[in-house]
């Protein structure tokens, strides 16, 4: 379906102040009339399967469509974020690629051996490293674009989540930034991809002060990996078009989960609280706007990736995405 025969199939039904939103957010880029359509995107989090969201956004980018606001979850929100610097998703996989992701693991200096070390950093740190790195190589690619805080990007492009466990609650970032006496625009967006990616006992959490004490944030996905809420509401007419790209097989499809110990309990335990949010939500309204990308045989934290399994995962969230694109009516 082009863009054209989509405002004109539309035109006779949307009310006026709608049609405008979607006339001002296509831009005719070239003589022949080819169509750039802005929409919103929602990322899910999936650790370092996140390559596969790089390769949907790819195909995204490639069918002639921009993104107007984000938000994401932990590996989504990095995703989200570089996109929103105005990175295309083939720089963000150059990036990415030429990262030593083995960096990324910046376990706390000791005498004490690591294997032993380890749970003692868990215990007393809650994490088995500390994610500083994480935060400086965002901080240095968003900075490459001129991006430091959220004041630098116009109101609700980018928004992540996160989860107070202090408060037992869900958080967006920036949104919710006030209830900790903090203004959102003047928050570091690295330190806001920091907090929605610390995998809980992997990467340490993040501590942030408020009023009532000190507040433990951690990976958003322990209450919502997919937060597609936040653009795609019950009862409430979209400004634009909305696309979600899910790291896992439709919501219909769930691998049953194999708990035969207490370390596959404990597994199980986290894999069913952070999907038990979203998928009470998705219906079958909103899996017509989702790409899902089944991502099974790769763990979250396997950081030792070859170069063959990122260009696999690339790949599949490229074909994915294509196939999708195929059919999608917005």
């Amino acid at each position: 379906m082009t863009m054209f025969f989509f405002i004109y199939k539309f035109s006779t039904c949307l009310p006026y102040y709608l049609l405008m939103q979607l006339l001002k957010d296509v831009k005719i880029t070239s003589s022949l009339g080819v169509a750039t359509m802005y929409i919103d995107g929602v990322f899910s989090g999936g650790g370092i399967k996140g390559f596969a969201l790089i390769g949907a956004c790819d195909e995204i980018e490639e069918k002639g469509m921009r993104f107007a606001r984000l938000a994401g979850t932990s590996a989504g929100s990095i995703v989200a974020a570089l996109i929103a610097a105005g990175y295309t998703s083939k720089e963000i996989f150059q990036l990415v690629d030429e990262l030593d992701l083995s960096k990324l693991l910046d376990a706390r200096k000791t005498l004490i051996p690591f294997p032993f070390a380890k749970w003692l950093f868990v215990y007393w740190r809650l994490g088995l490293y500390k994610g500083n790195e994480l935060e400086k190589w965002l901080c240095e690619k968003l900075e490459a674009k001129g991006l430091k805080t959220f004041a630098d990007l116009p109101p609700q492009a980018l928004r992540v989540i996160a989860s107070d466990l202090s408060n037992g609650q869900m958080i967006v970032l920036p949104d919710d930034l006030q209830k900790y006496g903090i203004a959102p625009g003047s928050f570091s967006i690295a330190k806001a991809i920091r907090i929605s990616c610390s995998i809980p006992y992997f990467f340490e959490p993040v501590k942030m002060r408020s009023m009532d004490g000190m507040n433990v944030l951690v990976d958003g996905g322990v209450l919502s990996n997919f937060p597609m809420w936040l653009f795609d509401k019950e009862n409430v007419q979209k400004v634009r078009p909305v696309l979600g790209i899910k790291l896992n097989s439709s919501e219909y499809e769930h691998e049953k989960h194999k708990i035969k110990n207490a370390v596959q309990l404990f597994a199980a335990l986290f894999e069913t609280m952070k999907d038990a949010h979203d998928s009470r939500y998705i219906s079958k309204k909103h899996v017509k706007n989702i790409i899902f990308i089944p991502t099974e045989g790769v763990l979250s934290t396997e950081f030792s990736l070859t170069e063959e399994k990122k260009r696999e995962l690339f790949n599949l969230g490229k074909e994915k995405a294509k196939h999708f694109l195929k059919t999608w009516g917005y």
